[in-house]
């Protein structure tokens, strides 16, 4: 056997024991309608479904150390009235995202990996976004185990979805401007994020074999 053959071979075992808990929030009709909702005013796209075709992995930070007070914040199918900097003055979509990673690097699963999740300006339709908790005592405090688990799922996920080429912090989001990947239509509708930390992403990039970076100047 060949060393390439038999390192596929233990990547698709360390895939397969790979452990993920199915941690659903709330997803009825009303989120998947205010979701195509947000598709069509913020993309100006008449969508018939809120399926997406993964091509970018987002990294977040919760900028809360608490796990169960950072999946409350995604639980809610309406945007809380605390986000005005998200919010466009009408009934929204609250946010969402398809992974969070515990401070011991325990991997929840929250919503079907083929839904687009709102989670970061511009690029939700082409995304699936992994929210690690943490960032609120310090904004570099992410572990070691959730760096572990973070690679795990980016492997998992590059292993499933052939279109994934991009791995980026949510810091980098505006790099997209202008790439063919970037939706928004809305000009004045942009955040400044910081999260997660830069040292983070660079240990995250690696310990990562095949991805592109976002296209920052």
């Amino acid at each position: 056997m060949t060393k390439l053959f038999l390192l596929l071979i233990s990547l698709s075992l360390s895939l397969a024991a790979l452990e993920i808990r199915q941690t659903p929030i709330k997803f009825t009709k009303l989120r998947y309608q205010l979701t195509k909702e947000y598709i069509k005013t913020h993309y100006e796209i008449d969508a018939n479904n809120i399926n997406i075709i993964p091509k970018i992995v987002v990294v977040h930070h919760t900028a809360i150390d608490d796990y169960r007070k950072s999946l409350a914040r995604f639980s809610d199918e309406k945007l809380p009235s605390d986000r005005p900097d998200i919010d466009d003055g009408s009934p929204s979509v609250n946010v969402s995202t398809h992974f969070m990673v515990e401070r011991d690097g325990t991997i929840h699963q929250l919503m079907p990996l083929k839904y687009m999740a709102r989670h970061v300006i511009g690029l939700n339709y082409s995304s699936i976004g992994i929210e690690n908790v943490g960032g609120e005592n310090s904004k570099d405090n992410l572990t070691e185990a959730q760096l572990k688990a973070n690679v795990n799922i980016i492997e998992y996920l590059q292993q499933k979805y052939a279109s994934i080429r991009y791995v980026v912090g949510h810091y980098e989001y505006r790099c997209f401007e202008g790439d063919d990947l970037w939706l928004e239509k809305d000009k004045s509708y942009r955040t400044k994020k910081d999260d997660p930390s830069k040292r983070f992403m660079e240990e995250l990039f690696g310990k990562l074999d095949s991805f592109t970076r976002a296209p920052c100047d």
